[in-house]
């Protein structure tokens, strides 16, 4: 019965998300919707379109500074949407006057909105699902902009409007109709013999989303615009390499390694930008060039929205851990436009345009793969720590002895390498064995020498891996 409320629970979430992260999708994020009116009044997109990313930007920063409980989350999400809902009413009117705060106010708390569902992603989709749970809300969600983006290029503007407002409140729907539950007893005991709390594994993987989403930001000032003359293969082909990407990701097994996936990925950009540079601008050169990058998009999107939804165990406060990661995503796209409107502006020839975007294609190749690297590591040394934590002292002592270093440690190495594996940090160390924090760590450049590693997060996944409390 539990299991069955837990799954229609889980059903109600998705379903929410998804239709609010289509209207974000169609309309207020860089929305084909919002496009085509801007365009049809003739105005100059540019400043609309950056004012509501900033402001998306700001309410999915901000968020987890009011939004501390799953009922307020719930409230946020509701009441969110709803100011959404209203501001994206003068759209259907010529009163320009009024779209610029329409469009901060919506993308402040459609922001806030995306933030708040952290608190309903961990509880109400298992540890080791939570993948499939955000696969199936970017599906949904695309194939819904699809549906809107079709309607609104080759239709109608402003039904197109109407359906991207209906997605709003069919999803404000499914979110009314959530359950709140009690925080489960046991995930908050082991949030709280975590050692160290989350905040370097969640800034590496801010920089590891940040980098890789300034080729999106290019893509939508630097490749769309070249095809934009293709308007009725844009309006429905777009996405369909994304979805795809996203259906293969979340159907692997899953012992599946899908970190070598990311090469393919980076592959593929790379093959984008040299293919916007050599082709045309007719419809092969459209598909090619899309399949690409979108598949690309597809593939890190979703390897990244996993692993933050796997740090939310992690985290006392989903809504800041989600929104803080996301938040990353909307700068790297910000950056990237800026850097896209800047080139375009100076009316750069587009092969060159193509060589600054692989330029930083290639900076990302070489920085990426070791972040992800780091990024894995430290979370899994979350898990082994904790799972430590619940070990006698015997088992302690005896998950030493089992691993053979390259030479026997001293006695105080002993000590420092317990306390490290406590979860400790270096100056925490220094004042328990009454020594400078200077003395600590050489111990542990020691330490790690001698088992062959490079890293604290190594150290512990060395030794702990084989121990972990499932």
């Amino acid at each position: 019965m539990n299991r069955f409320k837990t799954l229609n629970a889980r059903r109600l979430s998705v379903a929410g998300f998804s239709f609010l992260f289509a209207y974000i999708l169609s309309f207020q994020f860089e929305g084909q919707v919002l496009y085509s009116l801007l365009d049809l009044r003739g105005t100059d997109a540019d400043r609309y379109i950056l004012a509501a990313i900033i402001a998306h930007f700001a309410g999915l920063f901000t968020c987890g500074l009011f939004v501390k409980s799953q009922a307020a989350a719930k409230s946020m999400m509701f009441g969110g949407m709803g100011l959404c809902l209203a501001s994206t009413v003068p759209f259907f009117f010529p009163l320009p006057a009024l779209w610029m705060g329409g469009l901060i106010v919506s993308g402040y708390f459609s922001g806030c909105a995306v933030a708040a569902w952290g608190f309903f992603l961990r509880a109400f989709t298992p540890k080791n699902e939570r993948i499939k749970s955000c696969a199936d809300v970017l599906i949904y969600s695309n194939l819904l902009m699809i549906a809107v983006n079709v309607v609104a290029m080759n239709r109608s503007t402003f039904i197109g409007l109407g359906f991207s407002v209906l997605c709003l409140v069919i999803g404000m729907v499914f979110i009314w109709m959530l359950p709140l539950e009690r925080d489960n007893e046991q995930n908050k005991t082991f949030r709280n013999k975590t050692h160290g709390g989350i905040k370097n594994p969640l800034i590496l993987l801010c920089l590891f989303v940040f980098i890789i989403t300034i080729n999106s930001g290019l893509m939508y000032q630097v490749i769309n615009p070249a095809f934009e003359h293709l308007t009725g293969l844009v309006s429905w082909y777009w996405a369909v390499p994304y979805i795809v990407a996203l259906a293969i990701m979340r159907n692997l097994p899953m012992k599946a390694k899908r970190s070598r996936i990311l090469y393919i990925g980076m592959a593929m950009i790379i093959g984008a930008f040299i293919s916007f540079m050599l082709l045309g601008r007719n419809t092969s050169d459209y598909l090619i060039v899309d399949t690409l990058m979108l598949g690309a998009c597809g593939i890190f999107d979703l390897f990244w929205w996993s692993i933050l939804g796997e740090m939310l165990d992690y985290s006392d406060n989903p809504t800041h851990t989600f929104g803080i990661g996301l938040s990353a995503n909307v700068f790297g796209v910000l950056c990237g436009g800026v850097l896209g409107m800047t080139v375009t502006s100076i009316r750069l020839p587009s092969a060159e345009v193509a060589v600054i975007a692989l330029t930083v294609v290639c900076v990302t190749l070489v920085m990426l793969p070791p972040l992800n690297h780091q990024l894995v590591l430290l979370l899994k040394s979350h898990a082994y720590l904790a799972a430590y934590d619940n070990m006698s002292q015997s088992q302690q002592t005896d998950i030493v002895r089992q691993i053979k270093t390259l030479d026997p440690l001293t006695v105080r190495e002993q000590e420092v390498l317990q306390l490290i594996l406590s979860g400790k940090s270096n100056r925490e160390i220094a004042g328990a064995l009454f020594i400078s924090e200077s003395t600590v760590k050489t111990h542990a450049r020691n330490i790690f020498s001698k088992y062959d590693v490079g890293s604290r997060a190594e150290l512990i996944s060395t030794l702990l891996k084989n121990q972990r409390v499932e």
